[in-house]
């Protein structure tokens, strides 16, 4: 979930090329149909977007029992590498991964997220 048309392509090239099939949504609104509709593993979420951010969008998936548990990392350009760690939004830790952010390293957080 990005508003960045370049971010959502290179994470498609990237997760898919690495055998992980990718839903993209362009905004956390679109991001919450998405994962209601298909129940995804992981959700990959942009922190700040238009007409609904990270933040929000993670609210309404805790708020449901059906997308209350899909883990999330954030990636963001609103923190730097030295400040990456998991932080609160919600009510769970969340992983956050500051852009830009090195393909390799998130493919190995996604791995150890969900235990692949």
């Amino acid at each position: 979930v990005d508003d960045e048309k370049k971010i959502r392509e290179l994470l498609q090239l990237r997760l898919s090329s690495a055998g992980y099939e990718v839903i993209e949504a362009q905004h956390g609104e679109e991001g919450v149909e998405q994962a209601k509709k298909h129940l995804p593993d992981l959700i990959l979420m942009d922190v700040m977007m238009p007409r609904m951010d990270g933040p929000e969008a993670v609210r309404r998936l805790e708020e449901d029992p059906k997308t209350e548990k899909i883990p999330i990392i954030f990636l963001t350009a609103i923190i730097t590498k030295e400040e990456e760690s998991s932080q609160v939004f919600g009510t769970k830790d969340h992983r956050f991964i500051a852009k830009p952010f090195d393909p390799q390293e998130l493919l190995s957080e996604i791995k150890n997220t969900i235990g692949a």
